[in-house]
């Protein structure tokens, strides 16, 4: 990351923070640019480099803003701030009060008329097609699907 700070930025927010360690979103972030960039040395014409300087360092130096914001200025890490909603978020109440809502939203669903006795609600978000000898073919009833 040293080579990348001093090589190409001139905007101290564009900086990849000496912390980037501790950010997973950075260090996928970092793996993909490095490999890029290590690709673009490699081809055998600047088409992938020009690609890289262009679109791939930008694109990442903005979704790297976007996700720290000023959260690790000044050479201090901070800890992730979405860290009390994803603990919430995982919490076994939150997820059986999404399970709950799930289920009810099944529920919900309305077999078409005259099919109400035929299969439950949840099977019909599916249609029932198999491929036979290149057709589509609805595999209940055997018609072939408009």
């Amino acid at each position: 990351m040293t080579w990348l700070n001093h090589e190409y930025v001139w905007d101290p927010d564009a900086m990849v923070p000496s912390c980037w360690p501790s950010h997973p979103h950075l260090v996928h972030e970092i793996a993909v640019l490095a490999d890029l960039r290590r690709r673009a040395g490699l081809a055998l014409t600047a088409d992938a480099l020009e690609e890289w300087h262009r679109y791939a360092l930008p694109a990442f130096i903005d979704r790297m803003r976007a996700r720290l914001r000023q959260q690790c200025q000044d050479g201090g890490h901070q800890s992730w701030p979405a860290n009390g909603r994803h603990a919430r978020h995982q919490d076994e109440t939150s997820r059986r009060d999404r399970a709950a809502a799930h289920g009810a939203d099944v529920d919900t669903l309305a077999a078409p008329p005259g099919m109400a006795d035929v299969a439950p609600a949840a099977d019909l978000r599916r249609p029932n097609l198999q491929i036979i000898d290149g057709m589509r073919v609805d595999g209940a009833s055997g018609a072939i699907p408009d």
